[in-house]
């Protein structure tokens, strides 16, 4: 009988130890958040005739799996409609949309995919690398961003460059500069 409550006890131990491993992984494993398109925001400038000129995307879809105590496991699988493109002149708009620049009809979406994110020595700062695919041309892309966050998500803030004729967006011009500045400020939520 003492071998017997020896065993049963010696179970329940176990037992009690695989819950609680089990509730520690599933609290270090990193959650996942889905973008919030009418809350999240990707803009880019970019000089005409020396001129700061800029534009929006929207669209966001896809998914960041993100948790800052489990970098290993986080990434972040993103795209915006190409074919959204606003800078606030719809002329200039559609030009955007045709095949020398965009070719929406083509290649609707702009993705980015991460394949390594890390901490940095600020707090609340990281750095993601990945690959940014424009108009069906893949480019490997770092950049630096914070995640700050809220009751049931985070804000994801980030700001790159990059060169427009990398991706055959447009041809080379006196007036438009080739590089761009993206900025980003994508809300994400459970």
């Amino acid at each position: 009988m003492k071998t017997c409550s020896f065993y049963f006890i010696i179970c329940m131990k176990t037992s009690y130890l695989f819950i609680l491993l089990l509730c520690v992984n599933l609290f270090c494993l990193a959650q996942s958040y889905i973008p919030n398109d009418a809350k999240s925001k990707t803009h880019f400038t970019i000089k005409n005739f020396g001129i700061k000129t800029g534009g929006i995307f929207s669209g966001i879809k896809g998914s960041i799996d993100f948790n800052p105590k489990d970098l290993s496991n986080s990434q972040m699988n993103v795209s915006v409609n190409a074919g959204s493109i606003n800078t606030d002149n719809n002329a200039r708009d559609k030009h955007l949309r045709k095949s020398e620049y965009f070719n929406v009809e083509k290649y609707p979406l702009i993705t980015f995919k991460s394949s390594k994110i890390t901490e940095s020595s600020i707090a609340g700062f990281f750095f993601v690398v990945g690959t940014i695919t424009i108009k069906g041309i893949t480019k490997i892309l770092q950049f630096g961003f914070t995640a700050v966050p809220f009751r049931d998500g985070y804000t994801f803030n980030g700001e790159f460059d990059i060169n427009r004729l990398d991706f055959g967006v447009g041809s080379s011009s006196i007036s438009l500069s080739d590089n761009l500045k993206v900025t980003l400020n994508i809300v994400a939520n459970k």
